[in-house]
């Protein structure tokens, strides 16, 4: 695509944009000091849409209408609620119905997947993450390490860029597994690397795992959303995401999980149990037995918390409307626009650590002029009511989301980036 350097460019893209309507259902934050908000944190947390404020007083009504009986009785029984999430966690996932649930929060979802698919033996007990993982993933698996009586620096690898480089390279993760393959247990990585916003190559990593006999989790924090996946041909033996960053689903949202077809068989491995679990037909018999539910849904704990999965619910109508092809398509022009300006701008001043030809809406952007404090700057945008995202020790995350984001903001941005660097520079 051929971009230019001037709003009316951007108006124009506007115009012509298929999911421009999308905008219009989410509530953007307030105007502050004179200046309308440019809101580009939605690897963060997604904009709230209008669908799920809705949805969130029905199912405070269905309380106070139906009290109890909301369970079997209201427009959306709260016994088989999570069930409304099944379609799209789906086909968002490239999954199959009966290999996604909607339940617990991210990194609860992690422990008791491990809990399941990390079996260390005094052999095999290590886990691959990478080197800048985000931390609540690091703790998780440092932690897991130490439950089974393990030392938790030695059993943690480190999957690191190259001196001088941010990108992981799959060749690095091979050679690490052919040298230690046969002592990991489990590989946990990501969709999407937080910091640099890099699309790891999740096929390529779940064939490696398969090689050397290691299991492999995916967390798709980043992911989904935002990229294409393939859970059910890629065939991780497990993975795990949040539905507040891309999804748009509210600080804390109930999160979701994929287990594939040959891992859902309580026959395979035992699990930890909870009422949830259990199979619907017969759950409210009380039996001291458990009988396990089909799929995905035998890993759930306990009924799921309705007020926190509505936002979830109506979210994903969203999704389901505006269908993800047009979504990822629309982003690759919108985030390609941002790095195009960024860089026709500020080249000598203002770079990306996101491979151009491995991101979704994420751009990591970082200072190279040294006289330019980065923190400094990042400060001076918020101040004039853009809402980007800091991480230590350098970058500034910028992230276009394209069901609420138009052209105009990324120019608008762009903009008021410029006009941060003059205020810095005086």
């Amino acid at each position: 695509m051929r971009y230019e350097d001037n709003r009316g460019f951007a108006a124009a893209q506007d115009r012509a944009d298929p999911l421009a309507e999308y905008r219009e259902q989410f509530n953007f934050p307030l105007e502050r000091n004179g200046r309308a908000p440019i809101y580009l944190c939605g690897n963060s947390l997604g904009l709230q849409p209008k669908l799920a404020v809705q949805y969130v007083e029905e199912e405070l009504r269905n309380w106070k209408n139906y009290a109890v009986d909301g369970h079997f009785h209201s427009d959306r029984p709260w016994i088989s609620y999570h069930r409304q999430c099944v379609a799209e966690f789906a086909a968002l996932t490239g999954a199959k119905h009966s290999e996604v649930v909607a339940m617990n929060t991210l990194t609860v979802n992690l422990h008791l997947l491990m809990a399941s698919f990390y079996r260390p033996t005094q052999e095999r007990y290590k886990i691959v993450i990478e080197s800048q993982a985000f931390p609540s993933d690091r703790y998780a698996a440092a932690s897991q390490i130490r439950m089974h009586g393990f030392d938790a620096d030695e059993g943690l690898l480190e999957w690191s860029p190259r001196d001088g480089d941010t990108r992981l390279y799959t060749e690095d993760l091979a050679a690490m597994l052919a040298e230690h393959g046969n002592s990991i247990a489990l590989l946990l990585l990501p969709g999407v690397q937080y910091y640099t916003g890099q699309v790891i190559d999740m096929g390529k990593v779940c064939e490696l795992g398969r090689t050397h006999g290691c299991k492999v989790g995916l967390d798709l924090a980043h992911g989904i959303g935002n990229v294409d996946l393939e859970l059910h041909d890629w065939a991780p033996d497990f993975a795990a995401w949040c539905t507040y960053k891309y999804l748009n689903a509210g600080p804390g949202a109930i999160a979701g999980a994929f287990v594939p077809e040959r891992n859902s068989s309580p026959e395979n491995l035992d699990q930890l149990h909870g009422w949830w679990g259990h199979d619907e037909a017969t759950r409210f018999k009380m039996a001291k037995s458990f009988t396990p539910a089909a799929g995905a849904e035998l890993w759930q704990m306990s009924n799921p918390p309705i007020l926190s999965l509505a936002p979830v619910v109506a979210s994903l109508k969203v999704f389901e409307e505006a269908g993800l092809a047009a979504i990822r398509k629309k982003s690759k022009k919108l985030t390609g626009f941002l790095d195009w300006l960024v860089t026709a701008r500020f080249g000598d001043q203002i770079g990306t650590i996101t491979p151009a030809d491995a991101r979704g809406c994420q751009l990591s952007l970082v200072v190279k002029d040294k006289n330019i404090n980065a923190k400094g700057l990042f400060d001076k945008l918020c101040e004039l009511n853009v809402t980007p995202d800091w991480r230590e020790p350098d970058v500034i995350r910028v992230a276009p989301a394209p069901l609420y984001n138009s052209f105009d903001d990324v120019f608008e941005f762009v903009e008021r980036l410029t006009l941060a660097l003059s205020e810095l520079s005086h």
